[in-house]
C-alpha cells in the first residue's frame, strides 16, 4: 500500500539515482556502511513513523499538552512514541561513534528523519531539538560536556531546548536581559525569562538539557556579550535546578509540541541552598551567539526539511483523494446519465496536483542536497572541498528553511480545496497538515528575517563570494544540461538566463548606497532567488532521469515542466522590482496605514 506520508521511490531516486550517496561509502567516516545499511535505516524510520507517530497525530493535536500549576499533562501515546524512537538510534544516526552514534551520513539521516516530520512532527519536535542540541554541544563544548550531557541524548534518555528568545526581546536577541553571575566553583547562576521554548516542560524523558543564551555582567553591550550556557532541569546530584515552568503558549498548529514560557532564577528550587538556576558556560565567554547559531543553523535546515514532510503528506493525500473522489464528467460530455469521473480526470484537479508536486519534490531535493553538503564539509577530499561546501551551505541556508515554509504550505493549501469541502473539517488530515506547517514561516527565523541574512550577509560575504559560488554552481548544471540536450536543453537556457538576472539585480542592489533601500524588499528577493534555486533543482533531476523510462521518470519530466514553465518566469517581475530600487515601503509612514 502506498504510504500517505513521504514516496519511497522518490528517496530512493534522490539518494541514489541523483546524489549517489553510495559512492560516500569509500570514505573512511561511513566505510562500514552500504546501501544495505542505508535501506536499513529507511525501512526502520518508514516503519516506526507509520506505525508509532502517524497513529497518534490527530490524539496530540486535540488533546494539546496542559498544565495545571504544577505539571504538565501530555498524551501517554507521546512518551510511547519516543521511547520506540529512541531505541532505533536514529537520535545518533548521523554522529559518531564514539558518542554512541550510527556514523550514517547526513543526507541519510535527513531522509530518515523525515518520516518523522511527516508522519507527526508535533512528536518528532522533542527528538529534533535533542539532535540539534546535541551537535552543538559535540562542536563546542568539553569533553566532560559531551560525556555527561550529550551521551544520555544520543541514548534517549535525555532531551534538549533551545533558549534564545525572551517576551520583550523577540528575535532581536541583542536585547536579550537573562543574566549570568559567576561563581567561585566556575558554575554560573541565572536569572531571567525565555519564551517560545519548545519541549521546556514535560516528564517524557529523565533530563532536559536547556541551552541558554545569557549575559555575564561587566561584558560588551548587544549580541557580542552574548554566553552560551548549559542548564539543565536536574543536576548531576539529583537536585532541581532553579528553572520553572511560567505557562503554556498554545499554537495553531505542533499542538503536540509542548510550548513554554520559563523563568530562570526565580527561587521556586533552591539548589546548594540559594536560588538562580546552576549553568555550565559552553566554550568561551561573549561568544554564545557564534555557537548558538550551530543549532540554530541546523534547526533552520531542518525546519525547512519539516515543512517540506508536511507539504509532501498533504500532496499525497490530495492526490490519493483526487484519484478515489468521483465528481463531475469531462468536459464536453453531453451524456448527463454517464458515470461520474474521478476528479483527477479534470484537468484544473491535476493543475493543483502538478503545482504540489512540484514544490514539495524540488523542496525535498533541496533539502537533501543540503544534506549532502554537510557530508561534503565534513569528509570532503580537501580542505577547498570542504570550505566550498561550508560557503554553499551557508547562501542556501536561509533558502532551505524559508521557500519550502512557504512554497509546501502553498501545497498544503491546494491539498485543502483538491479535497473541496472536506478539506478544511477535521475528518480529513490535510487541515492538520495545513495548521501545523503554517508555522514553519515563523519557526527559526520569519521569512524578513532569512531575508535580510541573505542579501544582507550571505551573498555578499566574502566579497561576493557566496553569490559567485552558487551562480558559478548552478552554471555547471547548466553546461551539463546543454551538453545533454534533448529534454533539458530548454530548461538550461530558461535556468541560465534568470541566474543572469540575479546576479544583475544583486548588483544594483549592491551600488544602491543605501542599506535601508537595497534591504526593504529583501523578502521578495529570498523568494525570487529561492524559486531559481529550485529551478536549479528541477533540471538536476531533469538530467538525472534522462534516457530512463517509466511512469515515475515521465512524473518527473511533468513537475520539471511545470515549475519552469509555471514558476520560473514569475521571478522576472520580482527581480525587475527590486532593481528599480522601489521605495514604497520605505517611504509608507505609520499614520496613512
Amino acid at each position: 500500500m502506498r504510504s500517505l506520508l513521504l514516496s519511497r521511490r522518490d528517496l530512493d531516486f534522490l539518494l541514489y539515482e541523483w546524489l549517489d550517496v553510495e559512492s560516500l561509502t569509500g570514505r573512511e567516516r561511513y566505510a562500514e556502511h552500504g546501501r544495505d545499511t542505508f535501506d536499513a535505516a529507511l525501512d526502520l524510520a518508514t516503519d516506526v513513523a507509520t506505525e508509532h507517530f502517524a497513529t497518534h497525530r490527530k490524539i496530540s493535536d486535540s488533546a494539546e499538552p496542559t498544565f495545571d500549576g504544577g505539571s504538565v499533562t501530555i498524551p501517554d501515546e507521546v512518551k510511547a512514541a519516543l521511547d520506540v524512537f529512541a531505541g532505533t538510534g536514529i537520535v545518533g544516526a548521523g554522529m559518531d561513534a564514539d558518542v554512541g552514534g550510527m556514523q550514517m551520513p547526513a543526507v541519510v539521516a535527513q531522509a530518515c528523519f523525515a518520516w518523522f516530520h511527516a508522519a507527526n512532527v508535533g512528536t518528532a519536535a522533542y527528538p529534533f531539538l535533542t539532535i540539534a542540541a546535541a551537535n552543538l554541544l559535540r562542536a563546542h563544548g568539553t569533553p566532560e560536556q559531551i560525556e555527561t550531557w550529550v551521551t544520555p541524548m544520543v541514548e534517549g534518555r535525555y532531551f534538549g531546548t533551545m533558549c534564545l528568545s525572551e517576551p520583550q526581546a523577540g528575535s532581536s536577541l541583542a536585547d536579550v536581559t537573562t543574566r549570568a553571575e559567576p561563581r567561585d566553583d566556575g558554575t554560573y547562576r541565572l536569572t531571567g525569562n525565555k519564551m517560545w521554548i519548545s519541549g521546556g516542560e514535560h516528564d517524557l524523558s529523565e533530563n532536559i538539557v536547556h541551552l541558554v543564551l545569557a549575559k555575564i555582567p561587566g561584558g560588551p553591550p548587544g549580541v557580542k556579550g552574548i554566553s552560551l550556557f548549559v542548564v539543565p532541569r536536574i543536576l548531576q546530584n539529583g537536585e532541581r535546578n532553579d528553572v520553572a515552568l511560567a505557562g503554556l503558549n498554545h499554537k495553531m498548529g505542533y499542538r503536540g509540541t509542548v510550548n513554554t514560557l520559563l523563568n530562570f532564577g526565580e527561587g521556586r528550587s533552591r539548589p546548594g541552598g540559594e536560588p538562580g538556576a546552576v549553568g555550565y558556560l559552553v566554550g568561551e565567554a561573549h561568544r554564545g551567539l557564534t555557537y548558538m547559531f550551530h543549532m540554530m543553523n541546523e534547526a533552520r535546515v531542518g525546519v525547512g526539511a519539516g515543512a517540506t514532510a508536511l507539504g509532501y503528506a498533504g500532496y499525497l493525500h490530495a492526490l490519493d483523494y483526487a484519484r478515489s473522489r468521483p465528481q463531475g464528467r469531462p468536459a464536453g460530455a453531453k451524456d448527463p446519465a454517464a458515470p461520474q469521473v474521478p476528479i483527477i480526470a479534470h484537468a484544473d484537479v491535476r493543475r493543483m496536483l502538478l503545482a504540489a508536486k512540484s514544490y514539495v519534490e524540488g523542496a525535498l531535493a533541496l533539502n537533501l542536497y543540503c544534506g549532502r553538503l554537510l557530508d561534503e564539509e565534513s569528509t570532503g577530499a580537501t580542505a577547498d572541498d570542504r570550505a566550498r561546501a561550508t560557503l554553499l551551505l551557508e547562501v542556501l541556508t536561509p533558502i532551505a528553511k524559508s521557500w519550502p515554509s512557504q512554497w509546501c504550505l502553498a501545497a498544503n493549501d491546494l491539498a485543502i480545496q483538491i479535497h473541496g469541502g472536506y478539506g478544511y473539517t477535521r475528518e480529513y488530515d490535510v487541515e492538520q497538515l495545513y495548521r501545523d506547517n503554517r508555522l514553519n514561516a515563523i519557526h527559526e527565523g520569519t521569512h524578513g528575517i532569512q531575508g535580510m541574512d541573505l542579501l544582507g550577509r550571505k551573498v555578499v560575504m566574502s566579497g561576493g563570494a557566496g553569490l559567485e559560488l552558487l551562480t558559478s554552481t548552478i552554471g555547471e548544471t547548466v553546461e551539463k544540461a546543454r551538453a545533454a540536450g534533448g529534454e533539458a536543453a530548454e530548461p538550461a537556457e530558461d535556468l541560465d538566463a534568470a541566474v543572469r538576472r540575479v546576479g544583475e539585480v544583486t548588483a544594483a542592489l549592491g551600488a544602491a548606497g543605501d542599506p535601508a533601500v537595497t534591504l526593504a524588499n529583501s523578502s521578495v528577493y529570498l523568494e525570487a532567488v529561492g524559486h531559481v534555486v529550485v529551478a536549479w533543482m528541477w533540471v538536476e533531476q531533469v538530467l538525472a532521469a534522462a534516457g530512463r523510462e517509466g511512469d515515475f521518470y515521465d512524473g518527473k519530466r511533468s513537475a520539471a515542466r511545470y515549475f519552469l514553465r509555471y514558476e520560473l518566469p514569475k521571478v522576472y517581475p520580482q527581480l525587475d522590482l527590486l532593481a528599480s530600487l522601489d521605495r514604497t515601503t520605505l517611504d509608507m509612514r505609520d499614520e496613512w496605514f
